[in-house]
């Protein structure tokens, strides 16, 4: 039994030509009426989740889509027009597409689902395949990266969408860390009192959540006071960089000095020095 035969059993062929055109032109009055419908439905919903140019694409496929499978599926059989030598055609041609753009298939689903579930957007800084940067664009097919070296790098989007991504800017606020290390011979309490001071005066050092400033351990060489501050994603980075070269000469100025590695070493017999003059070597 063939697929014509399968659909005919359910939507039976007409022998008046004149109730056949009646009947096709219902048909695609209400699939038109129809794909309009489900289009405007898709246009509101994904508006707001998706740039106008891909939605458009979207929508068109699947507005077009739905067209030309009532025409396959529920047309052809009321005008009597045996579709198994197209699907049989439509087939094979199906399978040797298939196998020649499976790739481009898989691209264009993941820019789809990209597009509706949206982990980026264009202009976020994001860490994705350990490729970092700004997204330029993000097409049905593939992603645009400019890395921060000005390199601009596309990338599949397959490769996007089961790759694991790091948005920098998603989230409105990050925080940053430093660890301060001070002699032994310094006051820490000090130093503290100090640092929170000068993370009180930046502007974009935010209140909540609020930053800390703690004793973290003590190291070899050092008191290590570590400094969490949070900022606005886009003053992140000024931000931290900023403040660290401030908090060094501030607690310079007040006779606080960084540490740096030492290293004391005992002789356990005494050291034997000798001098040198005009007459000789002498033993000390």
């Amino acid at each position: 039994m063939t697929n014509s035969t399968i659909i005919t059993q359910y939507i039976p062929p007409l022998s008046d030509p004149f109730l056949q055109i009646i009947t096709v032109v219902l048909i695609l009055f209400f699939t038109v009426v129809l794909g309009k419908g489900i289009t405007i439905y898709l246009q509101r919903t994904l508006k707001d989740k998706m740039d106008k140019e891909h939605l458009n694409i979207l929508l068109k496929t699947i507005y077009y889509g739905l067209i030309v499978l009532v025409i396959l599926g529920v047309i052809f059989p009321v005008l009597d027009i045996d579709t198994s030598g197209l699907l049989v055609a439509g087939g094979v041609v199906g399978i040797v597409i298939g196998f020649a753009s499976q790739s481009i298939v898989g691209n264009f689903i993941s820019g789809i689902f990209l597009m509706v579930e949206r982990p980026i957007k264009i202009g976020d800084q994001v860490n994705i395949d350990n490729k970092l940067g700004y997204v330029e664009d993000i097409k049905i097919i593939s992603t645009i990266i400019r890395t921060y070296e000005g390199l601009y790098i596309r990338l599949p989007n397959e490769t996007v969408f089961t790759t694991s991504i790091t948005n920098y800017v998603a989230n409105l606020v990050r925080r940053f860390e430093y660890v301060v290390g001070i002699r032994y011979e310094d006051d820490a309490d000090k130093a503290i009192a100090i640092i929170k001071d000068l993370i009180d005066e930046q502007p974009y050092a935010l209140v909540n959540p609020s930053p800390s400033v703690f004793v973290d351990n003590l190291g070899d060489n050092a008191v290590n006071i570590t400094v969490r501050v949070w900022a606005p994603a886009v003053e992140w980075y000024d931000t931290k960089t900023k403040l660290l070269w401030i908090i060094k000469k501030t607690l310079e100025e007040n006779g606080i000095e960084i540490a740096f590695p030492q290293r004391t070493v005992w002789f356990a017999n005494g050291l034997d020095t000798r001098n040198m003059d005009g007459n000789g070597i002498h033993e000390d």
